[in-house]
């Protein structure tokens, strides 16, 4: 339903460190890089990043959220450590949420611009 998502950030070199190393073991990368840019995906761009001086306000009540599908549980793992270890600040540990669904695997964290991200795994493995 949904092609592709663009959010605007104020530092486009460290948003890239972030989502350079977060989307990584989910299987997503940068497949298109510019200076007014940055796009996102697998086969596809689905996600646009662009440098902007007013990104939307950060507000944890909004229930604005990205959430990207992740091939494995070890996935969800690593894109919430990768996500730490570059900037991001933690809203949800890797874990099952099984008021979600019984195989409800998530991580949540927030961007260095204060986007919730989360990433998902419906598998039992």
């Amino acid at each position: 339903m949904i092609n592709h998502v663009s959010i605007g950030v104020r530092n486009l070199a460290k948003t890239k460190a972030f989502y350079d190393a977060a989307l990584k073991p989910l299987g997503y990368v940068c497949l298109s890089e510019g200076e007014s840019s940055l796009g996102y995906g697998k086969d596809a761009v689905a996600l646009w990043i662009s440098p902007s001086d007013s990104p939307v306000p950060a507000d944890m009540k909004s229930g604005l959220h990205f959430c990207f599908d992740a091939p494995s549980r070890k996935s969800v793992d690593a894109f919430h450590a990768a996500a730490l270890k570059q900037g991001g600040r933690d809203n949800g540990k890797p874990g099952l949420r099984a008021d979600y669904d019984p195989n409800y695997y998530a991580a949540f964290v927030i961007d260095p611009d204060g986007y919730r991200i989360e990433a998902y795994c419906g598998l039992t493995a």
